[in-house]
């Protein structure tokens, strides 16, 4: 999706009006001066000192998210060697993105939730012996002979940068979020529609806005987050369109009982909406995008409990930007090529099926945060530490805080049951694909419109994905489904419960044709798949 972008109000020193939920936290400690792949050099030392040349790391995280950041200090601090993989420069993942220092911004805290518990995980970071791998993109994880496993990665910014790296451990956490989940409908490839978690990165991480008058929809409690902070921000949001209803979260009175500060956040973004006047359409969904060539504005109409457009209830709303989501899908490609079991959620998504220590079905592989369920950074904290803990406790045994679990074992069932009573609050409609015409696009990458989708099914047979994609080419793309694959399912359903999109990717990202050549390369000092060791240790290449 794209978009333009314009300056919010004061963006370097925005404050956040008075009960708005994001009262200021303490500004957290300055990091070391980081070496060689973002790892802080206080961090790199220790690092060095204690993992031994020649020998795998104990744990290798991927992710440095909330999930991943907790479960990296916490295994760390009980005396695993422990490296942290991430795709970005800075720690924090989606949930705490944050400006890049050259932007100058004075309080990037104004714009998030919670964040002195990220401040506070940034501190013993910098503190702790983990070897931060910042802009390592992993790509394929193996499982090698000995046990160990292996990690591949691009390197660089965009993964084009040096040469790309393997990294070996002897457990594995899988800490790698979740991305956006869209469902198509007339006019969504125009310029101005982007994603809603797409509109807020560009306000926590550039300082930026999407537009001047942004209209939020979609479904999902990101959708108050979004609209609240885009208004505080300086941009005018002429309503709020929420497909689902809040209803369903009555339902389940003992868990909401149970988990008071969501309904504390829920007022607070509700707060700030009502201050700068921004309508909630509730059950009401963007089932139009006018324009020619960009947003100029978009039809909103009534919904039933089906998701079925109400005759005769559209109305035209003006805007120059659409941001949009549906939910979000959690992000398991690595760990469905190596034969980790799923199960589907509430929303209709694929996540990880973990055990009560977060344990993967494959031995030694955990996960935490958004993978195993989209609930939020305070569960993904939780699930962290739990998968941290419980990893230590089985490499070193007695001499782990194995009984220290209990605490956050218990946190995170309260969690991860609002989260599943959420999934299901906002679980997508069957009737959705009413608001399809055939000549609308499902699959960007493949331009193959949803006529092209019904012809598959009605004429040639197509009873899955995986048909119509042989038949259609949707899915094929770029993204490899990411963005149409909920859409082709429910439409190969026609009609009938759809099938999640299987998520079976080889690569979890695309992957230059001489990154595979390298992986025939005769080990040694000098080729390309050795790390540099990190800042103040020995030189020695890592094992492979």
């Amino acid at each position: 999706m794209t978009g333009s972008a314009s300056e919010p109000r004061d963006a370097a020193t925005f404050t956040p009006a008075p009960g708005s939920g994001d009262a200021p936290a303490p500004a957290a400690p300055s990091a070391p001066a980081p070496g060689p792949r973002g790892t802080p050099a206080s961090a790199a030392s220790a690092t060095a000192a204690t993992h031994p040349p020649g020998a795998p790391y104990d744990l290798l995280v991927v992710g440095a998210g909330a999930a991943g950041l907790a479960g990296a200090v916490t295994a760390a601090a009980l005396g695993l060697s422990v490296a942290l993989a991430d795709s970005s420069e800075q720690t924090g993942g989606q949930f705490y993105r944050h400006p890049a220092p050259g932007l100058g911004a004075r309080r990037p805290e104004a714009l998030h939730h919670g964040w002195s518990a990220f401040a506070d995980l940034r501190h013993r970071l910098a503190a702790s012996t983990v070897d931060h791998l910042a802009s390592h993109h992993v790509w394929s994880l193996v499982r090698e002979d000995d046990g160990t496993w292996s990690a591949h990665a691009l390197t660089g910014p965009d993964g084009t940068a040096d040469a790309p790296v393997r990294i070996r451990a002897r457990t594995l956490l899988l800490a790698t979020g979740a991305y956006e989940r869209q469902l198509p409908f007339p006019g969504w490839t125009l310029p101005g529609v982007v994603g809603a978690g797409g509109a807020q990165a560009m306000l926590k991480s550039g300082l930026v806005l999407p537009g001047r008058r942004v209209v939020v929809a979609g479904s999902g409690p990101l959708l108050l987050a979004v609209a609240s902070s885009l208004a505080t921000a300086g941009a005018r949001v002429p309503a709020l369109v929420e497909a689902a209803g809040y209803l369903r979260y009555g339902r389940a009175p003992r868990v909401l009982a149970a988990n008071p500060r969501k309904a504390v956040e829920a007022l607070a973004h509700t707060a700030a909406l009502v201050r700068r006047r921004v309508p909630v359409r509730l059950r009401s969904a963007v089932t139009e995008v006018h324009g020619t060539d960009r947003v100029e504005g978009v039809t909103v109409a009534r919904v039933d409990r089906e998701w079925r457009p109400v005759p005769g209830t559209g109305r035209r709303i003006a805007c120059d930007t659409l941001a949009v989501g549906h939910g979000l899908v959690p992000q398991i490609d690595l760990a469905v090529t190596v034969g980790c079991a799923t199960r589907v959620r509430p929303d209709g998504t694929l996540g990880l099926a973990l055990d009560d220590h977060q344990e993967s079905s494959v031995p030694g592989l955990w996960a935490a945060g958004e993978t195993g369920g989209v609930g939020g950074a305070e569960l993904a904290l939780t699930e962290g530490e739990l998968a941290g803990r419980a990893i230590a406790a089985r490499l070193l045994g007695d001499r782990a805080e194995a009984g220290a679990g209990a605490g956050p074992r218990r946190r995170r069932d309260r969690m991860r049951a609002f989260a599943d009573v959420m999934a299901a609050a906002h679980a997508p409609g069957p009737g959705w694909p009413d608001w399809l015409t055939d000549d609308t696009d499902v699959c960007r990458c493949e331009e193959v419109p949803a006529g092209r989708i019904r012809e598959a099914v009605s004429d040639l047979g197509a009873r899955d994905a995986r048909t119509v994609k042989l038949l259609t080419r949707a899915g094929m793309g770029w993204c490899q489904g990411r963005m149409c694959g909920t859409a082709v399912s429910c439409l190969a359903a026609a009609g009938a419960t759809p099938e999640p999109p299987a998520e079976r990717r080889p690569f979890a990202l695309p992957v230059p044709l001489a990154t595979l050549a390298a992986l025939d390369a005769p080990p040694g000092p000098d080729t390309p798949l050795d790390i540099p060791p990190p800042s103040g240790g020995p030189t020695a290449p890592t094992p492979r």
